[in-house]
């Protein structure tokens, strides 16, 4: 597996996961570091038993369409691998190169996707996602809607929605006892005007009964979501907190009885995942979210949908579940139900090797040439 996510020492739960399934010898190759947004992660190795983590030089850190692995192509001469899975979008040179070294050498080669927009990229990319396309034995979509932006671009052959990664169950987890506090709704993470945030003060405006809204995160929003909720008059509602680290997030869902994700597509972007619903669905908060992109595929039977921008349907879904305690005691239970049956590390893990054995044993099954 190649992989510049696998950077990051939580992520690689995955990988020793996938290592404990039966017959697997996992190789798993990553650069020495990934710049993203101004931030360098250095290479964590922190769950690494059972598999071979190898740092490889790299060109081009922090882009992702133009990085590549220059001595690739060594690494998997002594490897020989069965499967080449390549943890990036098709139009990147990192997968074309990739691409071209494992198919000197026979193996199966699967590439990720979130790209849930059609777009089509100018030249040199477009010429390699043709190319990558046409030579893929297998195809992993994070997302439902992605799997319909590479079919529309002609792509035919064996496809699996999974997640890239999944969360620990351990450390995402209810708390062991629930104390009396106003019925809290909350919002974690970038705080931008297409997460729908101003649309969530809005309908928060016209609840009744005793509630209050959190808000954790940091972003250009921040000031305008405190200067609607004062407008509003239910400043003293709403709370506006720093972000916290990626342990401490656990007590902030197990404060919440709503994790909301309101958000407004818009002409270049969509919800791809939304990581908030299952982490807060893994800690009994209900997950309450609009239409837009994969969030109802995320949600499923485990929370309450509504129309994207639409304020009113917002507003009726959490008055709903503040009037109705049965509801949500019920929907608690079908959240964490869903998260240990989907969001798991060992359920992506297992979803993955599965869909691995599917190729393997689709090609021994075919005549040869």
């Amino acid at each position: 597996m190649l992989s510049k996510a696998l950077v990051v020492g939580a992520y690689q739960k995955k990988a020793e996961e996938l290592a404990r399934l039966p017959g697997v010898e996992l190789t798993v190759l990553v650069p020495p570091r990934w710049t993203e947004s101004g931030r360098t992660i250095l290479l964590e190795r922190r769950f690494t038993q059972g598999y071979e983590l190898v740092e490889l030089p790299f060109l081009f850190d922090g882009h992702h369409h133009v990085h590549c692995y220059p001595t690739l192509w060594r690494e998997l001469e002594r490897l020989r691998p069965d499967v080449l899975h390549v943890d990036e979008e098709p139009y990147n040179l990192a997968t074309f190169l990739a691409y071209l070294d494992a198919g000197r050498l026979g193996a199966k080669r699967v590439f990720f996707t979130w790209q849930n927009l059609y777009r089509r990229y100018p030249p040199p990319f477009r010429w390699m996602e043709r190319w990558v396309l046409a030579n893929s034995d297998g195809a992993i979509a994070g997302i439902t809607a992605a799997l319909d932006v590479f079919r529309r671009k002609g792509y035919r052959g064996p496809t699996a929605v999974i997640p890239q990664f999944g969360f620990d169950p351990e450390l995402f987890s209810p708390a062991p006892a629930r104390r009396p506090r106003p019925f809290t709704i909350g919002y974690l993470g970038r705080l931008q005007e297409r997460k729908g945030l101003l649309d969530l003060v809005d309908a928060c405006a016209g609840l009744r009964g005793d509630w209050r809204l959190r808000f954790v995160g940091s972003g250009d929003l921040g000031d305008r979501l405190v200067a609607r909720a004062t407008e509003l008059a239910i400043a003293d509602r709403v709370d506006l907190l720093p972000p916290v680290g990626s342990t401490e997030v656990v007590g902030v869902y197990r404060g919440l009885d709503v994790v909301a994700l309101p958000s407004r597509t818009l002409p270049s972007w969509k919800e791809q995942f939304g990581r908030i619903l299952p982490e807060g669905m893994a800690c009994g908060a209900i997950p309450v979210g609009s239409d837009s992109g994969e969030i109802p595929h995320v949600i499923g039977d485990a929370g309450l949908v509504f129309p994207e921008g639409d304020v009113a349907a917002l507003r009726a879904q959490l008055q709903r579940l503040i009037d109705d305690p049965a509801l949500r005691a019920e929907l608690v239970g079908r959240a964490r139900e869903r998260f240990l049956r989907r969001y798991t590390q060992a359920q992506v893990a297992r979803a993955t090797y599965d869909f691995y054995r599917s190729l393997l044993n689709s090609a021994r099954a075919s005549p040869s040439d």
